[in-house]
């Protein structure tokens, strides 16, 4: 409902200028340091300064190609991946073990090893974006295959339709959901990787930038790449769910969707 949208968006901003304003409070009533948590007021005097630089799109570009090639790499091999895993029992069985164990490996902390393997530069951020997607898509992927609805595979074949007719007609319109529900997380993912391998080490892109600022103890440099690196994330979000609307007209909206 329009109305109750609206409401809800009122509620959010009004969130979010009660925090600031307790923030802002607090820090100039001496409360809490400014030096170590900076202050809404510098932040967005920062911002200004910083989205009027050349130099903050550049970085921005570099990290989104980063992320872009990890989750485009990787929403491929784990699409492709969940769909063979729930194709063929043998190998789900075989796998499923080295599946489960890599899935709860913190991707994260291979980033080190990542980057001595691949060095400083793109390959080392796009290879840890990838480990972080792959994972998320291959299990959704196949959980989406598995749960399809079997009368609809049963009459399927009963009316002569071939495997592949099967799997294009009934399990991957089926699968769509799951698959766009990984996507999403998938992308969030994505921009982590790309941002922590730079973090670590990096010659541009926004995690070099939050490591710079963080180095000489400049808060609200770090703070002013933290609110961009969320606003691309939120940009990112929605344009996925415009994309899930678009191709997912024949399902019945939930309610507030």
């Amino acid at each position: 409902m329009p109305r109750d949208r609206l409401w809800i968006n009122v509620w959010r901003l009004g969130l979010l200028v009660g925090v600031a304003g307790l923030w802002e409070t607090a820090t100039r009533r001496k409360l809490i340091d400014p030096f170590w948590v900076s202050s809404p007021s510098l932040i967005v005097r920062d911002l200004v300064r910083t989205l009027t630089s050349v130099d903050m799109y550049h970085h921005v570009g570099v990290t989104l190609y980063e992320a872009f090639l990890g989750f485009v790499a990787g929403a491929v091999v784990g699409i492709v991946g969940g769909f063979a895993l729930a194709r063929w029992e043998g190998l789900t069985r075989v796998l499923d073990p080295y599946v489960s164990a890599l899935y709860s490996l913190p991707r994260v902390a291979l980033a080190p090893l990542f980057i001595l393997w691949f060095g400083i530069g793109l390959t080392s951020k796009v290879v840890l974006a990838f480990s972080l997607v792959v994972f998320i898509l291959l299990v959704n992927t196949h959980a989406g295959a598995k749960n399809v609805d079997q009368d609809l595979v049963i009459i399927t074949r009963l009316l002569g339709a071939s495997r592949r007719q099967v799997t294009t007609k009934v399990i991957l319109p089926a699968s769509i959901p799951w698959i766009f529900a990984g996507l999403r997380l998938g992308l969030a993912y994505a921009l982590i990787g790309a941002v922590v391998g730079e973090v670590i080490v990096a010659q541009a892109g926004l995690g070099f930038l939050i490591s710079a600022a963080a180095g000489v103890f400049n808060t609200t440099g770090v703070f002013t790449a933290l609110i961009i690196l969320m606003v691309i994330a939120m940009l990112l979000n929605e344009l996925m769910k415009v994309a899930e609307r678009k191709l997912l007209r024949w399902r019945p909206q939930m309610p507030g969707a």
